[in-house]
């Protein structure tokens, strides 16, 4: 079986801007939806960077709202008091029976979810 992988917001940011230390691992790559959101929203976006996210969008799987997730997001914020869209992101990645890949180490506290941080190398 192919491994799977969330990427949270600042992971897939982090690879965007070259800041990843090392490749992500080989497998396959999902996005929330949330995610998406927060990428394309960025007020100072700009084109050049828009284009850059787009194609990177169109690299992934996105993974919307369904009942699942939604019902899965309730549970998590009831228990851990998360803000609605990282629990969103955690719930993707508990249904899909993925790893999630992200650096907010908030997040290490939900105990049903596999979370892996990467390393990233300093702004320049």
């Amino acid at each position: 079986m192919t491994d799977r992988y969330v990427l949270d917001t600042n992971v897939a940011l982090y690879l965007l801007s070259g800041r990843l230390v090392n490749p992500l691992p080989v497998g396959e790559f999902y996005l929330s939806i949330i995610s998406e959101i927060e990428m394309l929203s960025f007020s100072a976006i700009g084109q050049e960077e828009e284009s850059k996210i787009r194609e990177f969008l169109a690299q992934v799987t996105i993974v919307g709202l369904s009942e699942e997730v939604k019902q899965l997001t309730i549970e998590i914020r009831r228990k851990y008091r998360l803000k609605l869209p990282d629990a969103i992101v955690c719930a993707t990645a508990i249904i899909l029976d993925s790893d999630l890949l992200s650096n907010d180490v908030q997040l290490g506290k939900v105990t049903e979810l596999t979370l892996s941080s990467v390393q990233i190398q300093s702004k320049p």
